[in-house]
């Protein structure tokens, strides 16, 4: 059991589930119509989604079903490691998040046009740390690139990094 805790305590999961946009700007952009998901950890490591999907429209959502699994072992991953700690041990830093960006993909037949962030939504790993929760097939607010106090839709996602921080944390007491 312990081997298996270790195991879980060297890796983060995550998981895009679906996208659902409200009615906003983005909605009525009709140069916005395929759509892809970017989640980053700090500023050394993104995964998106290999395929983007075409725009939900009122009411819909699109399914990516995208799973990613984020390596926080001490052997090869020394950096996203001593980061969870940097998370855990300094309250203040601000960030402490998975970013999730939605991203706009130009279609085939614009590809002059650039791929443009449209929201971001965020899951705090110091949360989960704090609740002692993972989150799984959760609806996260996802808050348009030009208004961060507007929100255009909800982005359905797990994370599952418990395990991880939990063993960051031993490692932290014990140092």
């Amino acid at each position: 059991f312990l081997k298996f805790l270790k195991k879980e305590g060297e890796k983060i999961r995550i998981k895009i589930t679906s996208l659902g946009l409200t009615e906003s700007r983005i909605t009525s952009d009709e140069t916005i119509q395929q759509l892809f998901v970017e989640c980053r950890l700090n500023s050394f490591l993104a995964e998106e989604t290999p395929l983007s999907l075409p725009k939900p429209l009122g009411g819909q959502r699109i399914h990516y079903n995208y799973s990613t699994v984020i390596n926080v072992d001490k052997e090869d991953n020394h950096a996203e490691r001593e980061y969870l700690k940097s998370i855990l041990l300094k309250p203040d830093l601000p960030a402490d998040s998975l970013k999730f960006t939605v991203v706009s993909d130009p279609p085939e037949d614009e590809q002059d046009l650039e791929c443009e962030d449209i929201g971001f939504a965020y899951v705090s790993l110091k949360e989960i740390f704090q609740k002692q929760r993972d989150i799984i097939e959760q609806d996260i607010d996802v808050f348009d690139s030009q208004d961060a106090s507007t929100v255009i839709g909800k982005l359905t996602v797990t994370v599952e990094a418990l395990h991880a921080l939990r063993s960051v944390h031993e490692e932290c007491k014990n140092d």
